[in-house]
Formats: C-alpha cells, sequence, structure tokens
C-alpha cells in the first residue's frame, strides 16, 4: 500500500497548499475583458487593505503581519494563520490545508513576536483594532475548517476586530455574486456563486460601512509590467507573471482620495490560467467604484518544479527563509506595487 504521506506529495504537488486543486484548464475564460495597456500611476491613496483566496489568502495574511503599519485590514478566504507552513511543503498540506497535524498556534504567534522585536516584520502592536474579514466555506474540503478557525483566533490573539464568516455552503473558491461556478463547487476557475455578496460584508467590515456596488464597472482596468517591481526586472524568477492588472474608479483617476486593495487570486486562478476571470467577477471592481477603492490584482504564474500550479510562497517555494518576512521576494515586488500607486 501506498504511503498516504507520499500520495499527498505527489497529488498535492506544489500546488500547495494550494489552494486551487484540478486538472488543468482548458483555456483563458475571461480574456474577452481587455484591459488598456499603462504603467502605475500614482493616486491619493488614502489606506491601504489585502485580500485575497486560499494561496493568495495565505498571502494577504503574510503581507498584512509583515507590513502592518502600511496595511490596515485584511480579508481572507479559504486561509490560514501566519507563518503555517513554517517552511515546509509537507506541513503546508498536512497541517495548513487538510488539518492532520497540529498547527502549534501558540508557535506561530510566538514567531510573529519575536520578528516584531527582531524588526524582520513590523510591530504586532498594530494588528490590535485592525478589521479582518475571514471567509470559510462549509463545504471546502481543501483548506479545512480548523485551519482557518486557528486564524481567526491568530488575529483575535493580537487584538484585531475579525468577523468570521463561516456558514455559506461554499466549495475552496473566492465566493461571488458574479462567480460562474456553483456554491459547492471546488473546481475552475474557482470563483462561485452561493447567492450572497461576501464582498460587500467583508468591505462593510473593513471601511466601517460601504456602499452598495455599481451595476458594472465604470472606470479603467490596467495592464502593467510586474518586471519593474520584481528583482532585477524578471518577475518570472520569482514565480510572478508579466503582467498584472490595476482597477482605478473615476473618482481615483481624478484626484479624490482613494482606499488600495491589494486583491490576491489563488492557485490555479490566475491570468495566465482563466485569463482575466479573477479581475473581472471577484466583485471588487464594482464596489471600487462607489467606495473610492482602487484594487491591485498582482499576478503569480506556475514554475515547473517548485510552484507547478501558480499558487503565491506561503511555504517557501523560492528557496528563502525571508518568504513572509521584510525582503521576502513577493512581498516586496507586491509593496513596491502598493508605493507606486501611491500606498
Amino acid at each position: 500500500m501506498k504511503s498516504p504521506l507520499r500520495h499527498l506529495r505527489r497529488t498535492a504537488v506544489t500546488m500547495a497548499a494550494t489552494s486551487m486543486l484540478g486538472a488543468a484548464l482548458a483555456g483563458p475564460a475571461g480574456a474577452a475583458h481587455a484591459a488598456t495597456p499603462s504603467a502605475l500611476s500614482r493616486y491619493s491613496v488614502s489606506a491601504v487593505y489585502a485580500s485575497g483566496v486560499s494561496s493568495g489568502g495565505f498571502m494577504a495574511d503574510q503581507l498584512h503581519v509583515a507590513y502592518s503599519g502600511t496595511i490596515k485590514g485584511a480579508g481572507i478566504f479559504a486561509g490560514g494563520p501566519y507563518h503555517c507552513a513554517q517552511g515546509s511543503l509537507t506541513t503546508a498540506q498536512l497541517a495548513c490545508m487538510y488539518a492532520m497535524q497540529d498547527r502549534q498556534l501558540g508557535t506561530l504567534e510566538q514567531t510573529a513576536r519575536n520578528r516584531s522585536a527582531q524588526g524582520t516584520v513590523d510591530n504586532v502592536a498594530n494588528l490590535s483594532g485592525h478589521p479582518v474579514y475571514v471567509f470559510h466555506g462549509t463545504a471546502d474540503s481543501t483548506v479545512k475548517a480548523p485551519v482557518s478557525d486557528d486564524l481567526v483566533k491568530f488575529y483575535k490573539d493580537f487584538g484585531a476586530n475579525v468577523k468570521y464568516d463561516n456558514t455559506t455552503g461554499a466549495g475552496h473558491s473566492w465566493v461571488s455574486p458574479l462567480g460562474p461556478n456553483p456554491c459547492s463547487s471546488s473546481y475552475s476557475p474557482y470563483v462561485n456563486n452561493c447567492g450572497n455578496d461576501p464582498e460587500g460584508t467583508m468591505l462593510g467590515h473593513l471601511f466601517g460601512s460601504a456602499a452598495a456596488p455599481a451595476g458594472s464597472p465604470s472606470g479603467t482596468l490596467t495592464e502593467f509590467d510586474q518586471n519593474a517591481y520584481t528583482p532585477g526586472g524578471n518577475a518570472s524568477s520569482i514565480s510572478m507573471a508579466a503582467k498584472g492588472y490595476t482597477y482605478v474608479p473615476k473618482t481615483c483617476a481624478s484626484g479624490t482620495p482613494c482606499r488600495l486593495m491589494v486583491a490576491l487570486h489563488g492557485c490555479l486562478q490566475g491570468a495566465g490560467t482563466i485569463g482575466t476571470t479573477f479581475v473581472t467577477k471577484a466583485h471588487l471592481n464594482e464596489y471600487g467604484d462607489t467606495n473610492n477603492m482602487i484594487v491591485l490584482y498582482p499576478q503569480a504564474i506556475a514554475t515547473m518544479g517548485s510552484n507547478a500550479q501558480g499558487c503565491w510562497d506561503w511555504w517557501g517555494y523560492l528557496g528563502a527563509g525571508n518568504y513572509d518576512t521584510h525582503g521576502g521576494a513577493q512581498i516586496e515586488s507586491i509593496m513596491k506595487m502598493v508605493h507606486a500607486l501611491g500606498g
């Protein structure tokens, strides 16, 4: 009989922990939504937030903890606590996805405190009072409920103001009223429609209140060169795509102070795999128009051997121990984009 661990390693591949498990996708769904080519421009940004799903959810948490002086709150779908994988793919799979091992939450919290004291992440005292929204679908068998439970407890233990949405029958996905997939599914493009509006709930919690979304976006979707913000000008060397996206409402383009939301896709969910489906169906652009919110959509890509499913680096696949601290290649690249936009 094949060992369970060997089977997990093979089937979970570097998907890691990822999130978006599944077969190869048939083509760039959503590609009809063309973006306007442009460089990143600077805007009047009043506050920065991070959100994401699965590997993007873990990355949103890493961004928030590492740069809590800049990022003022987070919205996390199907994610887990900071440093959960502890630099190990096996731990990522067994502890942070399938909940087959204890995540040692107390140790993870102490790691955050130690890094804060050393200055390799921002002062964890910043997290106190920060709004955090956590979503976990009851039909999600990829990232098990105890993992998201520990994410909630991690934030609460640091004094964050947490809202936990864990009663929707969603599969492993970003849930949106624009989603093309059935609620309980866990397959491409991993954007599910459950008849509710988690984005409205998330943004209402993060901002204190959120105006109803526009019926359709009226701002500008822009494609930009991610190479300009990555080490050596080579995005592919750190498993990031050559192009990323921003959505800028007309009010923000005209100089109105606006919030900036960093929105991070999950594995098998980048534009190189599903086109702009996540960028256009996440239901953030519609809220951007009515809530003065720019949306930044960084893009990861697959790298053969280490990141075959286009995940964000939340278990250390780039081989650097600083993947979830200051200096982490993907974290720093995303933060350069944030700063370029005015964050």
